[in-house]
């Protein structure tokens, strides 16, 4: 058979076994073994447990758990209610200061747990009732939540990075810095799109707020800044030569838990062990997926579909620009329903060699596909945040929820448009910190 047409064999059975409701991983081994029986045998299954355990050993992959313990521990505190108080307290004076305030908390407090799902409920059940007590409106008040949310797995340090930099073999230290300038874009664009909302809804009153004293602005920060040291530090320690991702991930994970405990008191032996145990659930989840999506790989690989594909795109008579819009449309289709996680650990290893085959800079890529699975999580009919945000405020339909989200999509894409006429956003930092890469 021609290695094009099944190609797209296997996309079509890949479709209909994930939305049969098997479990990514599963769904993935299930293709593979499929495909690989019926094109070279029952031989080839031998191979498949050695393919499956090789893909798991690899040191960058010991990050992912440690960066998980490490927002778990700081989202089972009030350091996202503590952090939201901070900026709300800081920023009173600013027009819109308290939705500006929200998505400040929202992408500072993704930096420090990576999880989109945490950082909306975390800021959320504090900044969606306070914001509605003021009058805000409700599209506004839960979509700024939902779309800042989005930011937990773009700014470093991103576990959906670290995923793309095993799956591309591609430097996670680069993702991570990749990742910055964009990430603070974003927030700008939410910021702007938030003041002018809140502007266009005729109530000057929501751009002000109450004073604080100076006494009030700084006895909060204790709670909040040791959490964010670590996040420099980490950083730092990274980027500084100091340690490997990996190690740098495990102190940050032990000093979190640490700091969780001293400051917030967190003592009680059953919470850390929640802690731990929920950590190691979500961790094997993404090690199973990893795992899998290896098998799938050599499955394309195997049968020469990822190699005719690029082979094929190449010959094409086409400009590169047109591709990456075809691109960005799969790939966003394919956020709408499933994981961020399944989506690169999926197509990673198609369009990495397209990508790479019509000039494009895999690390700059990188960004533009985690800025395409962000829109996916405030996009029906799967989008998490959404979901996570309606059962924080029951009262709002997810109608008026998902409305009020679509302006922070606009944002998005607009992000990306920024990124294909100025790359330099997401390529400089990298370059300048790591130096070119060979």
């Amino acid at each position: 058979m021609d290695p094009l047409l099944l190609g797209a064999l296997v996309g079509i059975c890949t479709i209909l076994v994930l939305f049969s409701g098997v479990s990514v991983g599963i769904g993935l081994l299930i293709v593979s073994a499929g495909f690989l029986i019926i094109f070279d045998g029952m031989r080839s299954l031998e191979l498949m447990p050695e393919i499956f355990f090789g893909k798991l050993d690899s040191f960058a992959l010991l990050s992912i758990p440690m960066f998980i313990i490490m927002g778990s521990s700081i989202a089972s505190t009030r350091a996202g209610a503590d952090l939201y108080e901070a900026l709300e307290r800081w920023l009173t004076r600013v027009p819109g200061g308290l939705v500006i305030s929200n998505l400040g908390a929202c992408a500072l407090f993704a930096a420090m747990s990576g999880s989109s799902p945490a950082t909306c409920a975390a800021i959320g059940k504090m900044g969606i009732p306070e914001m509605l007590k003021r009058g805000y409106p409700e599209g506004i008040a839960t979509g700024s939540i939902a779309a800042g949310g989005t930011l937990g797995i773009l700014i470093p340090p991103s576990v959906t990075m670290i995923v793309y930099g095993v799956a591309t073999e591609t430097s996670i230290g680069r993702l991570f810095l990749a990742g910055v300038f964009p990430g603070l874009v974003l927030v700008s664009l939410f910021m702007a799109w938030s003041i002018y909302a809140t502007w266009k809804s005729g109530d000057m009153a929501l751009m002000t707020a109450r004073s604080y004293s100076w006494r009030e602005k700084f006895e909060v920060l204790p709670r909040v800044l040791p959490f964010v040291g670590i996040i420099i530090g980490v950083l730092y320690a990274m980027y500084g030569g100091v340690a490997t991702p990996s190690e740098t991930a495990a102190v940050g994970a032990l000093l979190c838990l640490t700091v969780a405990i001293v400051i917030y008191k967190l003592y009680d032996i059953r919470k850390i062990w929640s802690i731990l145990q929920e950590s190691t659930k979500e961790s094997v989840m993404i090690l199973f997926i990893i795992a899998a999506a290896g098998v799938f790989s050599y499955m394309l690989s195997s049968l020469s579909i990822t190699q005719s594909i690029a082979t094929w795109i190449g010959t094409l008579d086409v400009n590169p620009w047109v591709l990456m819009i075809a691109v960005n449309i799969f790939l966003i289709i394919a956020g709408f329903f499933l994981p961020p996680v399944a989506v690169i650990l999926m197509a990673a290893p198609i369009l990495l060699p397209i990508i790479t085959t019509a000039g494009f800079d895999p690390i700059w890529f990188a960004v533009i596909l985690t800025i395409n699975m962000e829109i996916g999580l405030i996009s029906p009919p799967v989008g998490l945040n959404l979901y996570v945000i309606n059962g924080i405020a029951p009262d709002i339909s997810l109608r008026t929820i998902l409305m009020g989200s679509l302006p922070f999509v606009a944002c998005m894409l607009l992000a990306i448009v920024l990124l294909c006429f100025f790359p330099g956003i997401a390529t400089w930092l990298p370059e300048a910190v790591m130096g070119p890469a060979l």
